[in-house]
């Protein structure tokens, strides 16, 4: 591979090229990124990647007015899973280098989001250069306005910000109506909290990933679509049954630990059971179309049962250790239900590693059988 020739490259993470212009990526050449700029201008002109496209194609005439050995393209991620979107930019860029043999690259970017790509672009190609477009903005006032707008109109932005604060002020407005503003405060203050902690921690892409399952499943008429729906009713009367079970145990002095235990109290049996079920449509999944890595997630079900038995007991314990309230467990009732429940969960993660370690024998062994029987008849052959 020629160390000499370099490849100019625009990276759109967010996809605005396939969301909003219709262009699949990965964009090779300069008439193809060109017609890209145009086609992605002429939908949404204040889009910040048509500034980064022409800048690469300006980048790109330079260096080939100098006699440079120079290549172009444009990459792009996914619109709404940023994890899914930064593996399809790795792949696609890793084919590129191979089929262009560029051996560095000059990245060209429209802001701080697409430089989060850097490492990954590193990790397939030497980046000589990165050059960022800063469009010149207008005034304060006209450019709140711009951004407000922005937020309104991209579906990315208005499910990130819009939705909570919309849910807020409805949670808001309904316990004012009801006549306790207080409980409505609180309730506010805890779905944001929720969600906060949800986008803090990044589960809210595992949440875009199981409805991305819960599609492919359905489009596939798989058994699990069936078993992620009854998932997901389970799941929606766990929380119920948590919240009432809080609602039920709630004192005035009760610490946050005790309240949350008194949401697991009510909830995790059947968000547990959720969860199972969940899986067992994956398993019987997997064991269909892909039994190789069957050994691989027949066990998480296992693992998920006794963390919920160990949660079940640990709620239970500590409720009953509260006083003024009118738990149906006492203290000592309490401790034994906790060492009870630890056993069980214990007995549950060994059977799960045991049918773990049988059926991964017996997948290398059908594999091996399939293998001699291969060998065997290409031999007769």
């Amino acid at each position: 591979m020629s160390s000499e020739r370099t490849l100019i490259l625009s990276v759109d993470r967010d996809n605005d090229i396939g969301f909003k212009a219709g262009v699949s990526s990965p964009v090779i050449g300069r008439e193809a990124c060109l017609d890209t700029a145009n086609r992605l201008g002429l939908v949404d002109p204040e889009d910040s990647d048509v500034n980064a496209i022409f800048q690469a194609i300006k980048t790109y005439d330079e260096l080939k007015a100098r006699g440079e050995d120079v290549r172009i393209a444009v990459l792009a991620g996914d619109h709404y899973n940023s994890i899914e979107g930064d593996r399809k930019i790795s792949e696609e860029l890793r084919k590129l280098v191979w089929d262009l043999e560029a051996g560095e690259c000059i990245l060209v970017t429209d802001g701080a989001e697409d430089e989060f790509i850097l490492p990954v672009i590193q990790s397939k190609i030497a980046v000589s250069s990165v050059q960022r477009v800063i469009v010149k903005q207008m005034p304060n006032l006209e450019g709140t306005y711009y951004i407000i707008k922005k937020i309104f109109e991209d579906p990315k932005y208005a499910r990130s910000i819009l939705i909570p604060i919309g849910l807020a002020m409805l949670l808001y407005a309904i316990g004012s109506l009801m006549g306790n503003p207080q409980l409505a405060i609180f309730i506010v203050v805890g779905v944001l909290g929720v969600y906060l902690l949800f986008k803090g921690l990044g589960l809210d892409e595992y949440l875009n990933y199981t409805f991305r399952a819960l599609q492919e499943s359905f489009v596939g008429g798989r058994f699990s679509f069936f078993c992620y729906i009854g998932a997901i009713f389970l799941s929606i009367l766990g929380i119920i049954m948590g919240l009432t079970s809080f609602l039920e145990w709630y004192t005035s002095d009760s610490g946050l630990f005790f309240q949350a235990c008194s949401f697991i109290y009510g909830s995790v049996g059947y968000l547990t059971v959720a969860i199972i079920v969940a899986f067992a449509g994956k398993v019987i999944d997997v064991a269909q179309n892909e039994p190789h890595i069957l050994a691989r997630i027949i066990v998480i079900p296992f693992y998920l049962t006794a963390l919920g038995v160990i949660a079940y007991g640990a709620s239970v314990y500590y409720i009953s250790l509260g006083g003024g309230i009118d738990f149906p467990i006492g203290g000592i009732d309490g401790v034994r239900i906790l060492m009870l429940t630890t056993a069980i969960a214990l007995v549950v993660a060994f059977l799960g590693m045991y049918v773990q370690k049988t059926v991964g024998k017996n997948a290398k062994y059908a594999l091996k059988q399939k293998t001699e029987k291969k060998k065997g008849l290409r031999s007769k052959g």
